[in-house]
């Protein structure tokens, strides 16, 4: 397994929950990393994305302000700190690893980009 996501789980409305993602060695390093989500019938979004030196960080619209991206490169992990949850928050979230070492385009938003993805993690917000 080269992602391994945890951390999910139910949380009512306002809570908060934090996510991590574990990855080889060999995905991780000089990477950008990301995290999407899937709500049931819907197509996977973009949630958050962060630069393989840590230095840049990009979020979705409906998440920004409420959520945080963060790595740690001595343990091969991203993170994802979600506070404020909504209902709406509810999905399976995946970490995802770029497919280009060094990648410094736009493009962080585009699941197409994304070459290794986790397992996924089920967040569950109750109202």
């Amino acid at each position: 397994v080269q992602l391994q996501a945890s951390g999910g789980g139910l949380v009512q409305a306002g809570g908060s929950l934090g996510l991590s993602c574990v990855a080889s060695a060999r995905i991780f390093n000089g990477y950008n990393m990301g995290w999407f989500r899937q709500a049931p019938g819907k197509e996977r979004e973009f949630v958050a994305a962060i630069s393989w030196s840590g230095g840049s960080r990009y979020y979705a619209d409906s998440v920004k302000g409420r959520f945080t991206i963060s790595r740690d490169n001595a343990k091969n992990t991203v993170y994802l700190q979600m506070n404020g949850l909504k209902p709406e928050d509810t999905a399976v979230y995946y970490c995802a690893a770029d497919r280009e070492r060094y990648y410094s385009g736009s493009y962080y938003y585009d699941p197409r980009r994304y070459a290794h993805w986790g397992q996924g993690t089920l967040v569950t917000v109750s109202s």
